[in-house]
């Protein structure tokens, strides 16, 4: 499912970037966070293996065992510790807390919040890509990464345990359910600007953004 959003005038981009001390050591110190609009977020994705009471996160590889999880796992792209993490929903919504302390992760309505204030759907994603083409698939068309959010491409590991897309989309969870096995999300093509939004299956492997409480 698709979902559009609108706004009749674009606002003007007023973001900053800075450092948050906040975070506990199992996660990351002075971690860079950046102001945009009336929200905080970080400006890297979620790299945690532990909760935030500290209890292990399984890291799941095999694409068997990932395909039928009903709870929360991990898993490296491509099962490579060189690439992002990636998580499935059921770690998103875990009641043991997936973001740290004074962080959690965005709601639908809260990722839509943010694609308002950075003009709509059809350029809000360039305003969030990195820029270049390091990360992202030629042409990476549109990134100005003019919000500060440097959002990367770091594919997905399908529902069956497959995994897809690194380099040329960025998937990102909300944490807001739309069905018994389904989840609302967010992500990013190295195509265009636009950002869209959709429901997929919870076992899918997703990246994860934070946004301070």
């Amino acid at each position: 499912m698709m979902l559009a959003i609108s706004c009749t005038k674009e606002s003007k981009i007023q973001s900053s970037v800075k450092t948050d001390e906040s975070l506990n050591s199992s996660v990351k110190t002075n971690l860079t966070v950046v102001i945009i609009g009336t929200q905080t977020w970080m400006t890297k994705d979620l790299a945690t293996s532990t909760y935030r009471n500290g209890d292990k996160i399984p890291q799941v590889k095999n694409s068997s065992q990932w395909a039928t999880l009903t709870t929360g796992a991990w898993c490296y792209y491509n099962n490579n510790p060189h690439s992002g993490k990636l998580y499935n929903w059921y770690a998103v919504n875990d009641p043991r807390g997936l973001a740290p302390a004074g962080w959690h992760i965005p709601s639908d309505a809260e990722w839509t919040t943010l694609t308002i204030y950075l003009g709509g759907v059809t350029v809000a994603g360039g305003k969030m890509k990195e820029t270049g083409t390091a990360h992202w698939w030629t042409p990476n068309a549109d990134a100005t990464n003019s919000s500060g959010f440097t959002a990367l491409p770091g594919g997905t590991r399908y529902y069956l345990g497959d995994f897809f897309d690194a380099g040329g989309y960025g998937y990102w969870w909300s944490s807001t359910e739309a069905a018994s096995n389904a989840a609302y999300y967010r992500y990013l093509t190295y195509f265009y600007g636009t950002i869209s939004a959709g429901t997929d299956y919870k076992t899918n492997g997703f990246s994860v953004r934070c946004l301070k409480d």
